[in-house]
């Protein structure tokens, strides 16, 4: 039995020994399609666009790539016994960020706008629905008293990020008669996204390219 026991632990200690000497630390050449993405490990930013990677025995790393513009890309690197060794090249091909493809940067987002009109207040009331109903479908608040008039967010879904876009109108004043007309565009670090995880978005200083006329039009309109 003692002969068996130290059989058993002669092989542990020579298995032990043999990964330590033969695979030891491992270093892969990771290269990325974008030249400045930057390059992340285990959460520190080590590189951009190319970077050799270590990996300890018995440990694994977290690799992530971004560049704005593009998704995010998460890889693991693990140095262990018995599970595939990592390799010593490789090639991350980073692909296009679909939210933004469908967007566009502009100052207008998540700031008042004011705009005049010669309109009366009835008629540039309701040339000011009509617009905002070609684009929004439902009107959450809507009050011609006060002046005011809010819709229902309006929530579009991508690989990895979630946009929610309201528009909010508020009387600026009656003499002249101006409107302060707000596009609200908020975003979260993540797909289906509800809602109401307020918490989880944060204002964009991008829209999507659906809404970009609305406060032209708006402004156009109101205006002639």
């Amino acid at each position: 039995m003692k002969n068996i026991l130290k059989s058993v632990l002669l092989i542990i200690s020579v298995m032990a020994i043999t990964f330590s000497a033969s695979a030891g630390k491992k270093v892969v050449k990771f290269t990325v399609s974008e030249p400045d993405a930057k390059i992340f490990v285990d959460g520190k930013m080590m590189g951009s666009g190319q970077l050799e990677i270590l990996i300890p025995p018995y440990a694994c790393v977290n690799v992530k790539i971004e560049k704005m513009g593009y998704l995010i890309g998460l890889i693991e690197f693990c140095n262990k016994p018995g599970i595939t060794p990592p390799p010593k090249t490789y090639f991350y091909q980073m692909e296009k960020d679909d939210a933004y493809d469908a967007t566009e940067a502009t100052d207008v987002a998540n700031v008042d706008i004011e705009i005049k009109t010669t309109k009366k207040e009835d008629d540039a009331w309701k040339l000011l629905s009509q617009i905002i109903t070609t684009y929004f479908d439902v009107l959450e608040v809507t009050d011609k008293n006060t002046g005011y008039l809010r819709t229902a967010w309006v929530v579009q879904t991508f690989k990895q990020k979630t946009i929610r876009t309201r528009l909010i109108v508020k009387l600026a004043s009656t003499d002249p008669l101006a409107y302060k007309i707000k596009l609200v565009s908020e975003v979260a670090g993540a797909s289906q996204v509800s809602v109401k995880n307020d918490e989880l978005f944060k204002e964009w200083d991008r829209i999507l390219r659906r809404y970009k006329e609305i406060i032209r039009e708006a402004q156009t309109r109101l205006g002639s």
